[in-house]
């Protein structure tokens, strides 16, 4: 039998197989509302036959976005356009959706990435002036942030927390916060963006404190059964910046407070970052940190091939593996995948033509066709 089309479960969420779509930002938003882009992608990546697919980094502040496109759920606005263009996505798939929670603090106000990802001066149209725990911008060629008083440190978590609720309302079946990729939970816990001198930096434990306060705030804000986890960068890869020691100490605050996965990548904080990529290069973060924190844990990172996949959760490497540009590549991936590896996936009876000759049982009956 596949491992990877074993069946697992995040606290009380039930995924039918270990196949994960991270967080993927489409940069396709107006003022934070969802659109009918959002109807297409969703419902496209809906019908993969994935185990958990997760919605793409969202603003809970306006001035928490990356770019100007960013999706958000700070408004009641935002909250109903989210909430109607999910619902014809979601409509004719049974695959739990979790939504990631963020704010992106130094690296907000950018470009969208086809139009070159840069930062918006805060004086132009279109951009503002970002936030981070110090006035210690990205790069070089970017304006400093404001550094965070304590005061406006407190109003972001709230914010969290208030996301968290429009999230549940809606109906989302998991949340992810986003303490990864150089974003604002991360910054204040690296020590290379975050050389604060009062309780929100320094020590590891004060720098941990924002992220923690954020989960513990989003956690008590929806009810026990919906799972809150984390995704984090494991590492910097820079030397004296955040690292995967850390990232186990972290792993095991969250796991004390009811966190219900880790979803482990990494980088994304400094430009000076050095790492050689290839197929697993992230893998042994998320080996060492499922190994040492008990947390059930998603591994990401040039996962492509099915038997790659297969054998990260058959060795016992990960409990879940994300798939994300690959996916956007390859929609139907989990659909191969079952038939490389003798599985079987549920698929829509609309599709079942589809299935090649020769191939017996490769889909089985989606249980629910119709929300």
């Amino acid at each position: 039998m596949s491992q990877l089309f074993s069946p697992f479960s995040i606290g009380p969420l039930h995924l039918v197989n270990r196949i994960v779509i991270p967080p993927m930002c489409q940069y396709s938003s107006e003022n934070g509302e969802a659109n009918d882009w959002h109807v297409i992608h969703w419902g496209n990546l809906a019908l993969s036959g994935a185990g958990l697919l997760i919605l793409e980094a969202t603003a809970v502040l306006p001035e928490g976005r990356i770019t100007p496109g960013d999706l958000g759920l700070w408004s009641d606005a935002t909250e109903a356009a989210l909430a109607k263009n999910l619902a014809p996505a979601r409509k004719f798939s049974a695959i739990p959706v979790a939504i990631q929670l963020s704010h992106a603090g130094r690296k907000a106000s950018s470009y969208v990435p086809w139009e070159g990802g840069k930062q918006i001066p805060a004086e132009q149209q279109g951009g503002w002036r970002a936030l981070a725990p110090s006035a210690l911008p990205f790069s070089n060629d970017q304006a400093a942030p404001t550094a965070l008083d304590e005061s406006e440190i407190q109003n972001i978590v709230q914010a969290f927390a208030m996301a968290a609720k429009r999230a549940h309302r809606i109906g989302m079946d998991a949340i992810e916060l986003h303490m990864a990729h150089g974003y604002l939970m991360h910054q204040f816990l690296s020590p290379l963006s975050n050389v604060r001198t009062d309780s929100y930096g320094g020590s590891l434990d004060n720098r941990m404190r924002f992220p923690l306060a954020v989960f513990d705030a989003v956690r008590a804000a929806v009810p026990a059964d919906m799972p809150v986890g984390v995704r984090i960068s494991g590492t910097d890869w820079v030397d004296g910046g955040w690292d995967a020691e850390q990232s186990v100490v972290l792993g095991k605050a969250l796991g004390l407070r009811g966190c219900a996965f880790i979803h482990v990548s990494s980088g994304g904080l400094s430009p000076l970052q050095q790492l050689t990529v290839g197929p697993n290069y992230q893998v042994p973060l998320a080996e060492k940190i499922r190994r040492e924190t008990g947390l059930p844990t998603i591994a990401v990172g040039l996962i492509t091939d099915p038997e790659q996949a297969e054998a990260l959760i058959a060795e016992g490497r990960a409990d879940c593996v994300a798939l994300a540009r690959g996916m956007l590549y390859e929609p139907r991936w989990p659909w191969h995948a079952a038939a490389k590896l003798g599985a079987q996936v549920t698929v829509p009876p609309q599709y079942w033509r589809s299935q090649p000759h020769g191939q017996s049982q490769l889909f089985g009956d989606m249980k629910v066709l119709q929300r």
